[in-house]
């Protein structure tokens, strides 16, 4: 149901210190074919939702969205607490380590260098 999920930034280029080893963790790649200057596309092929990660196109100051969050799907525990590590490695915000929340999910929240609050999780093993 979801094409593409888009995320504001001031700085594509430092963005992309984050993002780029971020969704290639999680087994997504720049789709370059609508990357620009001012948005970069991740993607996973096959008609799979997308994470956009761009300037406002109105120019204004980029911001987040109070209650705002995107969740993006690891492939096991393990995933979400090296990602998680990673992202905080690279300047992310530490929003709430590891762990489960509900019997069957098992998140880590962060927010990145414009404030956008990211959650990984799995819901499995």
């Amino acid at each position: 149901m979801i094409g593409y999920v888009m995320l504001g930034t001031s700085d594509v280029a430092k963005a992309r210190k984050l993002y780029d080893p971020i969704m290639e963790m999680l087994g997504a790649a720049v789709i370059k074919a609508y990357t620009s200057e001012s948005r970069v596309w991740y993607g996973t092929g096959g008609g799979s939702p997308m994470l956009v990660i761009t300037q406002p196109h109105d120019g204004a100051a980029a911001n987040h969205g109070n209650g705002t969050m995107v969740a993006l799907p690891a492939a096991s525990h393990a995933a979400v607490g090296d990602i998680h590590a990673k992202a905080l490695a690279l300047g992310a915000t530490d929003e709430g380590a590891p762990g489960a929340r509900m019997p069957t999910f098992y998140g880590a929240y962060f927010r990145d260098f414009d404030g956008n609050k990211l959650c990984v999780f799995n819901t499995g093993a």
